[in-house]
């Protein structure tokens, strides 16, 4: 955890939204509000089902970038470790305590690559994504000049037609590269389908996973075929985990938005028909925002705009409200359509942003609340770390 927070030094409003100890009601707008019994609730639930599964789950830090909540994920859940996507956020996880970090992407500026190979002195695994050979010599040459080692997945584009190889063939020559270059060792497989965890159904979710997990099986049969039998094969998402974990070849799970669970994401379908934030999963990251104006009789507006959210998958909901709407949004004002005139100057609402992994960017601090109360305060530790 992140050393305590001395509150009397901080003024609420100038510093901080709240400390804890504080009502609910008086926490400042907006700001990023956590349910901390529903959050408890989805980790330790995606915790049980890993652990049912005999998956290993490695918990996506970029959707929280929180080293707190990282913490909270293995203390509940049994994670056993983070993906990020940058290089600084690897570092700010490796200096918060982090031992087993999977930078899930590539890394290929020599820059960033120097800063990663010196990581595990901070006593962390690195494991980095690698979808080109011509990769493999700068890594190895990082490794060998700070005296660490870098642990390698072979990225697979099993779908979702970003980074990584689509032959088995490539997949093997990589490994073959990284398992003779000093400094390196191949570990595994990174094969996660993004491109499919929003699709509404859950066939259709299916039918794509499906063809991933043929690549993947292949991709597997390949390496075991020349002495290269992946430790881990990793992948899955809040859409798809199920898939992944009845596959026979993935071992490793890197499920992030369950955890807090956004609009975007609560949409979906399971295999009933049922959305999955009406029964699988609870919201629990919430956007506390303050009804400013209520000049026009049929509309107000609150203080969470542009600025306080993403709204790239669309706008947030209000939750648990089914008489007014978030309809339309500025740089620092919410448009709420209020036909019947109900809600009044100062009340609070708790917006689901439509896509959490970049409204979390946007802020601090996360606010734990419980029964009311203010229960803890988090920062953002990883915020705005996009290099």
């Amino acid at each position: 955890m992140n050393a305590p927070l001395n509150f009397s030094e901080l003024e609420v409003g100038f510093d901080v939204p709240a400390v804890p100890g504080m009502d609910e009601k008086d926490i400042q707008t907006p700001c990023l509000v956590l349910d901390l019994d529903a959050l408890e609730r989805n980790i330790r639930k995606m915790g049980d089902y890993a652990k049912g599964h005999g998956m290993r789950h490695r918990v996506h830090g970029k959707m929280h970038k929180s080293v707190d909540v990282a913490k909270l994920q293995e203390k509940l859940g049994g994670s056993v470790g983070v993906c990020c996507q940058k290089v600084s956020e690897a570092e700010v996880f490796a200096r918060g305590g982090i031992k087993d970090i999977l930078v899930s992407n590539q890394v290929r500026d020599p820059a960033k690559i120097d800063r990663l190979a010196r990581l595990p002195k901070l006593g962390s695994r690195i494991i980095v994504c690698v979808d080109d050979i011509a990769n493999v010599g700068d890594l190895s040459a990082a490794a060998q000049n700070h005296g660490t080692q870098i642990e390698c997945f072979i990225e697979i584009d099993c779908g979702a037609g970003r980074c990584g190889v689509t032959t088995t063939e490539a997949v093997v020559a990589i490994a073959k590269a990284i398992d003779a270059a000093p400094g390196l060792k191949f570990t595994g497989i990174q094969a996660y389908q993004g491109a499919m965890q929003h699709i509404d159904k859950y066939e259709d979710r299916k039918a794509k996973l499906d063809t991933a997990i043929a690549m993947v099986k292949d991709a597997v049969e390949g390496l075991k075929a020349v002495g290269l039998e992946p430790e881990l094969v990793s992948g899955g998402g809040t859409g798809s985990y199920y898939f992944e974990s009845n596959s026979g070849v993935y071992n490793e799970l890197q499920c992030g938005s369950y955890a807090f669970m956004d609009a975007d994401y609560g949409r979906i379908l399971d295999e009933k028909g049922n959305r999955i934030d009406q029964g699988e999963w609870e919201n629990a990251l919430f956007i506390l925002t303050s009804v400013m104006s209520h000049a026009k009789a049929d509309k107000a507006i609150c203080d969470a705009g542009l600025k306080a959210q993403s709204v790239d998958s669309g706008l947030p909901f209000i939750f648990g409200r089914d008489d007014v709407k978030y309809v339309k949004c500025s740089d620092e004002h919410g448009v709420i359509a209020d036909p019947n005139g109900v809600l009044k100057i100062g009340e609070k609402l708790k917006l689901v942003p439509g896509h959490c992994d970049p409204t979390c960017n946007v802020h601090d601090w996360y606010v734990g609340v419980r029964n009311g109360k203010v229960e803890t305060l988090w920062p953002v530790s990883a915020r705005g770390k996009a290099y």
